[in-house]
């Protein structure tokens, strides 16, 4: 699902951008409520009528996922009083979960950022468990959530685009259910 936001941007760089696990949902611009079950790549399991949203928010995004063994809830965005940079990787155990995140920034040229933010929202309108939003006043300044998942996992990447600094910021995250060693299939297109 793509939409055009009707804000302005709320986080103007990348290196504004925090991560926090827990919390509560903030307020969001879009949402995009998924079945855990519809998801999956297999027939449902343990995840069988769990909730996954997607949300979007005014300074980046938030990812809710209710199932099993509980609740995580992801926040990246501009966080107040957060001045620490977005972490490169982290690994934790929340509930019943193995949690993972991953995040990088890619520095493009203006030409090649107007082209890959073009194939990212290409992906993103064509997929089923995705939720994009682009900002007014220019079609490379948008955030996008891809979501993916077996009867074991859940997976979703993100993409934050800053067309101003050319810096696409590009997350990756996993909620495996406590002690699965399944590996799930790449959702098709995945660009990364």
């Amino acid at each position: 699902m793509l939409t055009t936001l009707q804000t302005s941007y709320t986080d103007t760089r990348a290196g504004d951008l925090a991560w926090c696990l827990g919390g509560s949902p903030l307020p969001a611009l879009a949402v995009r409520d998924l079945r855990l079950d519809r998801i999956g790549s297999t027939p449902p399991g343990r995840l069988a009528g769990g909730t996954l949203q997607l949300r979007l928010l005014g300074a980046s995004h938030q990812v809710i996922l209710a199932a099993g063994p509980g609740e995580c809830l992801e926040t990246v965005a501009c966080l107040p009083g957060r001045q620490t940079p977005l972490p490169a990787r982290v690994a934790k155990q929340v509930g019943g979960w193995e949690y993972e995140f991953a995040a990088r920034i890619e520095e493009l040229s203006p030409h090649v950022f107007a082209a890959r933010a073009q194939e990212l929202l290409a992906l993103v309108q064509g997929h089923p468990y995705a939720l994009a939003g682009v900002f007014p006043g220019d079609p490379s300044a948008f955030t996008a959530l891809v979501a993916h998942g077996d009867d074991q996992r859940v997976l979703w990447r993100t993409w934050h685009a800053y067309p101003q600094e050319g810096r696409l910021v590009c997350t990756r995250s996993s909620l495996t259910v406590f002690g699965s060693t399944s590996e799930p299939d790449r959702p098709a297109g995945n660009p990364w």
